[in-house]
């Protein structure tokens, strides 16, 4: 691996203007690499077992990780090793043409930043080179610490833990056509109300099964170990069946690993070559079964099981986040760049792949950049109380005004049903049953 000389850059794409080190083409590029397998005009890979689209996302994973390690060090700030830990998980979902990603992982922005710029959607923002990508992370007017819905191709903001999966369900009803896939990392799922808002959505709204969790299942949560890191693989898939998923999709790194890695998590990143593209096909196709099963009607989970941090700077709790010594002129920082470097050929296929799929840049496809059609509501029944007259309880007027919204607009939505009859607006639950 060796950093870009000026000789030559004529053959870099401009995209790549910043990038830190290029590597040697990987084993057999030539053969699998050399043409994007998402043809011109196609929105997918044809088939998941095709070996040509399994090396591509592996190289779409390994340019994941390389810029989401590249753009925090240039801050010395942001936490790549959760997105790290399932860059070939995210990797798949796109080249299967999924692009209606969400997160529920506020510390998974910069993985997310990393994908609206390989796809192009970042230009709308004037970010189009690495240079550009690293210098905007984390200012006020570029890409925050958080996510953001205004940042193109982002569907929704991401803070507190336990709101992705809102935005996906909400999505999943309103574009049943389409699949609304959100990450979702272990530590997070110690949120209880993550599992039962799924359980309340599911019980209302039983055919509106295309929202995907992607379980992020890497053994810690920021510092320290996850609320699920000691169950096993069993308990794991029972946990969600009993929560009512028909469909559990695990993909676990360590089947894969010929590295004799200690512990139940591990990084396919150190696997053989071989061995990588054998993790990567099985995280491709699992994903390919969860994603039509989702959008076949089932509840489905996918998850992946991979050590955190893997294949950038630090492995475990380390990986977290970064620290002011981690720079780019840090030498783990800089074996870890190396050590994940792609030739520039190789990042013009992941570019070439990520701007086909989905119909586009996600900037240009995904729900939130279009207006959705509203109902005509029309004369609403209000009712005007005199200020110092006789006391009245609004509330109940209130009611009625929602119940006469709802009906004309099946898609607006009241879900404090057990509260109304309390606070004096009952008359919400008679008018909008489900």
């Amino acid at each position: 691996m060796t950093a870009i000389t000026t000789k030559a850059a004529s053959a870099v794409p401009n995209f790549c203007e910043g990038i830190q080190y290029f590597g040697e083409a990987l084993p057999d590029f030539e053969t699998y690499g050399a043409t994007p397998v998402i043809e011109s005009g196609k929105r997918a890979i044809a088939s998941p077992t095709d070996p040509n689209a399994v090396y591509q996302t592996l190289l779409a994973a390994d340019a994941l990780r390389y810029l989401t390690l590249q753009i925090t060090a240039s801050k010395a700030s942001g936490h790549p090793g959760g997105f790290a830990s399932q860059a070939e998980a995210y990797a798949a979902l796109v080249m299967l043409g999924h692009k209606n990603i969400i997160t529920e992982v506020g510390h998974h922005a910069p993985g997310f930043y990393s994908a609206m710029f390989l796809d192009r959607s970042l230009e709308d923002m004037g970010i189009s080179t690495v240079q550009q990508l690293g210098d905007r992370f984390r200012e006020k007017h570029g890409l925050l610490g958080h996510l953001s819905g205004y940042i193109p191709g982002i569907l929704a903001p991401a803070g507190p833990l336990g709101q992705g999966q809102h935005f996906a369900m909400a999505a999943a009803l309103l574009h049943r056509d389409k699949l609304f896939p959100f990450t979702l990392g272990d530590g997070g799922l110690g949120e209880p109300y993550i599992m039962s808002s799924m359980a309340h959505f599911n019980t209302a709204y039983p055919t509106a099964t295309n929202f995907l969790p992607v379980l992020v299942w890497n053994g810690y949560s920021q510092e320290h170990h996850s609320m699920v890191s000691l169950k096993t693989n069993a308990e794991m898939i029972a946990y969600w069946q009993g929560n009512g998923f028909a469909e559990v999709v695990l993909v676990n790194a360590k089947d894969f690993d010929d590295q004799n890695q200690a512990g139940e998590y591990v990084d396919s990143t150190v696997f053989s070559f071989a061995k990588r593209l054998e993790f990567t096909k099985a995280v491709l196709v699992g994903m390919d079964k969860a994603a039509r099963s989702a959008l076949g009607g089932k509840l489905t989970v996918f998850i992946i099981k991979q050590l955190k941090g893997a294949g950038v700077h630090a492995l475990g709790a380390k990986s977290h986040n970064l620290y002011p010594q981690d720079t780019l002129t840090a030498p783990h920082i800089v074996s870890a760049l190396q050590k994940r470097a792609l030739s520039a050929p190789a990042w013009q296929i992941v570019r070439t792949n990520a701007e086909r799929a989905g119909g586009g840049p996600a900037a240009k496809t995904v729900v939130t950049e279009f207006e959705l059609p509203l109902a005509e509501i029309g004369e609403l029944p209000l009712v005007e109380y005199q200020v110092g007259a006789v006391p009245q309880v609004s509330t109940t007027v209130m009611g009625k005004l929602v119940g006469v919204v709802g009906n004309k607009d099946k898609n607006f939505l009241v879900t404090n049903a057990d509260g109304n009859a309390a606070s004096g607006i009952g008359n919400i639950n008679e008018a909008l049953k489900i």
